[in-house]
C-alpha cells in the first residue's frame, strides 16, 4: 500500500516539474497549435457548399452514363437489325445471277422443242453448262476433286468400297456418285464416292 500511495504523491510533482522547465514562448506556441487545430474543423458554409458540387458532379456523371447506355442500346438494336436484314436479304445478289441463267434455260428449252439438229442443241446446253459452272466459281464454290484421291473421312463420305486388282488404288478413291463442292475452302456438299481396297 505504501508502495502505491508513493506513486500516487510522486505524480503531482512531476507534473510541476514538468511545467517549470516550459518556458513562456513554448506556452505560446502549444496555445497556437490548439488554435489551428480548431480552425481545421470545417466550416458548415463550406461542407454544404462541397455537397452541393459534389451533387453536380454525380448529376452530370450519371446524366453522362445514361445517355451513353441510351446510345449504345439504340446501337445494339441498329445493329441486329442490320444483323437480320443482311441474312433477309443476303443471298439477293445471288439470286439475281441464278435469275439470268434460269433466263438462259428457257430460251433453251424453246429452241430443244423446235429444233432438230442434235449438235446444235447439245452446243446450246454446253454453253448453259458453262455459264452454271463460271457463276459458281465466281461466287466462290469449287467443285472437290476426287477420282484418284487417298480417302479422307473428314472431306468424302463412302458409299461403299469395291475390290481393286491394283495395289495402288487400294485406299483411294475409284469413282464419284455425286460431286462434292467447297464454298471459301468450307466443304458445303461432301462428295459420296467409292473406295477401292
Amino acid at each position: 500500500m505504501t508502495k502505491k500511495n508513493n506513486q500516487h504523491n510522486d505524480a503531482p510533482e512531476r507534473d510541476e516539474e514538468l511545467n517549470k522547465d516550459v518556458t513562456p514562448e513554448q506556452d505560446v506556441a502549444t496555445a497556437e497549435v490548439k488554435e489551428d487545430k480548431l480552425s481545421d474543423e470545417p466550416n458548415p458554409d463550406d461542407v454544404s457548399k462541397q455537397v452541393v458540387e459534389l451533387q453536380q458532379k454525380y448529376d452530370e456523371l450519371n446524366d453522362s452514363y445514361l445517355r451513353l447506355h441510351a446510345e449504345f442500346d439504340n446501337f445494339r438494336k441498329r445493329t441486329l437489325k442490320e444483323k437480320s436484314d443482311l441474312i433477309k436479304n443476303g443471298g439477293e445478289r445471288v439470286l439475281m445471277d441464278v435469275i439470268s441463267l434460269v433466263d438462259d434455260f428457257e430460251r433453251a428449252l424453246v429452241i430443244l422443242n423446235a429444233a432438230e439438229d442434235k449438235a446444235a442443241m447439245l452446243e446450246g446446253m454446253n454453253l448453259i453448262y458453262g455459264k452454271f459452272t463460271n457463276f459458281l466459281t465466281q461466287h466462290g464454290v469449287k467443285e472437290i476433286e476426287t477420282i484418284g484421291q487417298p480417302f479422307d473421312a473428314d472431306r468424302f463420305e463412302a458409299i461403299t468400297t469395291i475390290p481393286v486388282q491394283d495395289e495402288a488404288q487400294k485406299g483411294t478413291i475409284v469413282d464419284c456418285i455425286m460431286k462434292g463442292y467447297s464454298l471459301n475452302e468450307k466443304i458445303i456438299r461432301f462428295p459420296k464416292v467409292i473406295v477401292g481396297e
